[in-house]
């Protein structure tokens, strides 16, 4: 059940795999909408905060693209997934509380239960977008495979989804993703 507080408008649910692009083009989204109209959220952020609690660690430390979060994140991702067991949507009511603009990019979706959440809560406001890059393109982004991560279902969990509202290829061609992430952009306007 969603959280008693604002309504959205339009709930974009991004994902993809790592290195993809998810935060570069929600947060290309949210600076072509603007702060005011647009939140960016991201799951992973009270499942971090949370983690970083129970652990006693560095939460900022935890959030951003380092060395000491990649030495917590297999055992991160194993205990995100017991909160999870527990109640699926924990992390999806702690993301939205307190969210007051009309869009919600929420970047980094990565299990059908995280779609499921937002289906639930807020119905046909939501629509799902896949970032897709080639596994080259990835690679140059500074992808690496890493087993128990790369394919763990935080990273597979919506490989077999079945279709999704929008799919933005990012394999490095800024013209095409231009043109894309213009094409959301006045959808997003169009349900305003």
């Amino acid at each position: 059940m969603a959280p008693q507080g604002d309504v959205p408008r339009l709930v974009l649910l991004v994902s993809g795999k790592r290195k993809s692009g998810k935060d570069f083009v929600a947060e290309a989204l949210r600076s072509r909408l603007g702060a005011d109209l647009c939140a960016v959220l991201r799951l992973s952020s009270p499942l971090k905060e949370r983690y970083a609690q129970e652990h006693g660690l560095d939460f900022q430390r935890l959030l951003g693209a380092s060395v000491y979060k990649e030495a917590y994140r297999r055992d991160m991702i194993r205990w995100g997934e017991e909160k999870r067991q527990a109640d699926p949507g924990f992390f999806c009511r702690k993301v939205v509380e307190g969210v007051s603009q009309p869009v919600w990019l929420v970047s980094d979706t990565r299990r059908a239960s995280d779609i499921q959440w937002f289906r639930e809560a807020y119905g046909a406001v939501t629509q799902t977008v896949r970032v897709v890059a080639l596994e080259q393109s990835r690679q140059q982004r500074g992808w690496v495979f890493t087993a128990g991560v790369d394919d763990a279902e935080s990273e597979c969990g919506l490989d077999n989804f079945g279709a999704f509202d929008w799919v933005i290829e990012n394999h490095g061609d800024e013209r095409q993703l231009e043109e894309q992430l213009e094409d959301l952009v006045a959808f997003v306007h169009s349900r305003l």
